[in-house]
């Protein structure tokens, strides 16, 4: 049987050629009625995390782009006035994330939010050293970024 992301995609596809629509509200708009006619027939999958799954993704896109645009704006701010806000330092973040994928993606998505950078990976591989662009409370901080990122990758991939 097809995976449920793959079959409700194809819902999607064919709402959209249905429309005889190149727009990508068109897509979503299908996407979310594949979902839910998905949903309605959800006792026809028993076993599937499906419908956990798609909306705590949903949450990590959208936590993710917020973080995004928060931090690109202070960088941009830091970087075209003349005094600079900046308190660069490198914190040690205590990790959850056991697995090398769940690792792999929560370093790469710091690293993508501009003002942070994972730096290195402790040997024992429970601690992710990351270098902050504005460092005013180190604990505040790694508390963020466990509480943030950290907690959502770790739903969506568990």
């Amino acid at each position: 049987m097809m995976p449920l992301l793959i079959l409700n995609l194809f819902f999607a596809a064919v709402f959209t050629l249905l429309l005889g629509s190149t727009r990508i509200s068109a897509f979503i708009g299908g996407f979310f009625i594949g979902y839910i006619i998905l949903w309605v027939s959800s006792p026809l999958y028993p076993d599937t995390r499906y419908f956990r799954k798609l909306p705590k993704t949903i949450n990590l896109v959208l936590y993710f782009f917020k973080e995004l645009v928060i931090s690109s704006f202070r960088v941009t701010w830091d970087v075209i006035t003349p005094s600079h806000i900046s308190r660069p330092g490198i914190i040690g973040v205590p990790l959850s994330a056991r697995t090398d994928l769940e690792i792999f993606l929560v370093s790469s998505l710091l690293s993508l939010t501009p003002g942070t950078l994972s730096v290195d990976l402790s040997e024992d591989r429970h601690t992710l050293f990351v270098h902050v662009m504005f460092l005013e409370d180190g604990d505040k901080t790694r508390h963020d970024i466990k509480n943030g990122l950290e907690k959502r990758v770790l739903e969506v991939m568990r």
